[in-house]
This record gives C-alpha cells, sequence and structure tokens, in this order.
C-alpha cells in the first residue's frame, strides 16, 4: 500500500503543518501555482516521490521544470494531473479530450482554492482538487487531500484542514 499527499497552489508558501502532514508519505502531488522552486527543494527532500505540475502564476524557470500535464500510474492506478482543470461537467476541451485519451482513475488539478472531491460519472473517474495548502487566495482554510493506493484500490481518501489562511 502507498500512502499519497496531494496539494496545490502553494503560493511559495510552505509550512510545517504541511510538511508535518506528508512526512510519510510515499509520494507527494502538487497540482501548480507552486510560486517558488524552494517549495518544491523542500517537498523533494521529503522521502516520498515527488510529481509535480506548474500552475498559471509559475515562472518560466518553473515551467522549465516541471510539465503543464503529468499521466503515470500507481501500482495499478492511473493517475491525470494538470492544474487548470475546472470540475466535473465543466471541464475545458483541452482537458476533456486529454482525459479521454489517458483514462485515469484519479485526475488531480488544483487552481479554484476549492477542495472538492468528486466522482465523475462522464470519465468513470475520482476528480480531487485539494484546495489551496498556501496563504495567498480568497480561501479561508488551507487544505491537501491524503489517500492510499493498494494494487488497484483507492482507499482511505480525506480531506486534511491545515488551518486558516
Amino acid at each position: 500500500m502507498k500512502q499519497i499527499g496531494i496539494l496545490s497552489d502553494t503560493h511559495s508558501y510552505l509550512d510545517e503543518r504541511i510538511l508535518k502532514h506528508l512526512k510519510d508519505c510515499d509520494e507527494i502531488w502538487h497540482a501548480g501555482d507552486i510560486g517558488s522552486l524552494e517549495v518544491t527543494d523542500r517537498l523533494g527532500q521529503l522521502p516520498g516521490k515527488l510529481r509535480v505540475v506548474y500552475g498559471n502564476i509559475d515562472s518560466g524557470e518553473i515551467r522549465k521544470e516541471f510539465k503543464l500535464n503529468e499521466n503515470f500510474k500507481v501500482d495499478g492506478v492511473k493517475v491525470l494531473m494538470t492544474h487548470i482543470a475546472g470540475r466535473p461537467g465543466r471541464y475545458p476541451p483541452r482537458v476533456k479530450e486529454i482525459v479521454k485519451d489517458v483514462r485515469p482513475k484519479i485526475f488531480v488539478c488544483g487552481h479554484s482554492h476549492i477542495c472538492l472531491v468528486q466522482h465523475n460519472k462522464e470519465f468513470n473517474l475520482i476528480h480531487i482538487n485539494p484546495g489551496a495548502a498556501g496563504k495567498h487566495g480568497f480561501h479561508k482554510k488551507r487544505t491537501l487531500v491524503k489517500l492510499d493506493i493498494d494494487g488497484v484500490k483507492i482507499e482511505n481518501l480525506r480531506v486534511v484542514e491545515l488551518g486558516n489562511r
């Protein structure tokens, strides 16, 4: 079984609460709007494998380091991650095409600063937007998402509140 930590929209902010919740994760996924390479450098010091996509506020330096989209497999579970994706039933054409092509079981995005975990019936996937872990934006609570992957099973999915913005 692999424990996964998912976050987004750090906007250059990374505190001890975030690190505490991710320190035992086998993988850490950051869905964009990193803000600074210091964030990914610090996350990269944790034992878990780091997977990252860039977001709309990220600099050219960050965009050279990371891709717009990532698709990968963890055990038997296909994952697609991008920053701007909308929500189930409202994916933009670019995202719909990638989802149709990749056919992920888990689809991770960020951007909205609104934590949302929802089954997307149209594409038979779990849509995960972990909300915003940073302090920049309109959100009131900082959040991230954790889950376990065991073979092809996705288990123990939970939202972690990190405190007020």
